[in-house]
């Protein structure tokens, strides 16, 4: 080939590199103009914007970003919006769990103290103000430690300690309340030691709720208390033969302020189970329940051992 076929050849490859960095250019344009447009509808709140990248676009990584984004940022706004919805149920409930108990006591107090009762009457008044006035101290009690659970604010204290001997403990400060109530009882927790690494007064609260929960609620006649444990975990059941929970509520039983009855004059304020799975949960463990409508429900606990 001559000096001008070489010529010729150098010029048709510039010629074609000259296109090939224009189309490309081009398509540069193309895409920037996309993700411009883009931007401007994600800054006005549409989170459900794309940008489309083909693999060999060099500007794929910054579309992918802007993706990740506005899949990150609607995942936000959409935990934002549940979060809102459940806090206003929270102060609607809040705001009726407070306020019955407290005109309650009032109006019975301001009968006793405006002489508008006497006698026995006057003591059944001051009998069902106390009630009251309990009720509403357990409800804030209860309420202030979820707070804290919630807020990751309560401090633990966790120590190795046999699970066994404290479960014994927590049950025999329960027996002559259950007795009271008419509530037969069977107890199995091994003889053998059974380390877990648990703050003594959060393990408490725990099995606290769970039988309060079935003295409460269950309407049983019987609760069976049952541990096991293996190399790796301990398992505590606690058994009734109530009512049972009903198949939509028992998803939610573990949610703030839920009452399976759908109202508000149930017993109870639903914050003892959401206490009992956080602080669960703090152990390191898992809270389930499985109920059968009309047979009862099961709760089953379970903790690591500690190592």
């Amino acid at each position: 080939m001559d000096m001008n076929g070489y010529l010729l050849l150098g010029f048709g490859l510039a010629l074609l590199l000259i296109l090939y960095l224009l189309l490309k250019l081009r398509r540069i344009r193309e895409q920037l103009s996309l993700i411009k447009e883009a931007l401007e509808d994600l800054k006005k709140g549409n989170l459900n914007r794309r940008v489309l990248a083909w693999e060999n676009d060099m500007t794929k990584q910054i579309c992918y970003d802007i993706n990740e984004i506005a899949v990150s940022s609607q995942s936000r706004l959409i935990q934002q919006k549940q979060a809102e919805q459940a806090y206003k149920r929270l102060m609607t409930s809040l705001s009726h769990d407070v306020k019955t108990p407290l005109a309650s006591l009032v109006g019975y107090l301001e009968a006793v103290e405006n002489g508008l009762v006497t006698g026995q009457q006057k003591e059944e008044y001051i009998h069902v103000a106390c009630s009251n006035a309990y009720r509403l101290k357990d409800f804030v009690t209860a309420l202030f430690e979820w707070v804290k659970l919630d807020a990751g604010e309560q401090i633990f204290h966790f120590e190795r300690m046999d699970i066994n001997e404290l479960t014994r403990n927590i049950i025999a400060e329960w027996i002559p309340v259950m007795e009271s109530a008419g509530l037969n009882y069977d107890i199995e927790i091994p003889e053998t030691e059974y380390e877990i690494l648990a703050d003594q007064n959060a393990f408490t609260r725990i099995l606290n709720n769970l039988l309060q929960n079935v003295m409460i609620h269950s309407e049983a006649d019987h609760v069976m208390l049952r541990m096991t444990e293996d190399t790796r975990q301990a398992e505590i059941t606690v058994t009734d033969n109530g009512k049972g929970i009903p198949e939509d509520d028992l998803p939610h039983i573990f949610e703030r302020m839920y009452q399976c009855d759908g109202s508000r004059s149930a017993k109870g304020n639903g914050l003892g189970l959401s206490i009992a799975k956080e602080l669960v949960s703090a152990h390191k463990g898992t809270i389930t329940a499985a109920s059968t409508t009309g047979a009862g429900t099961t709760f089953t606990i379970l903790l690591p051992k500690a190592l």
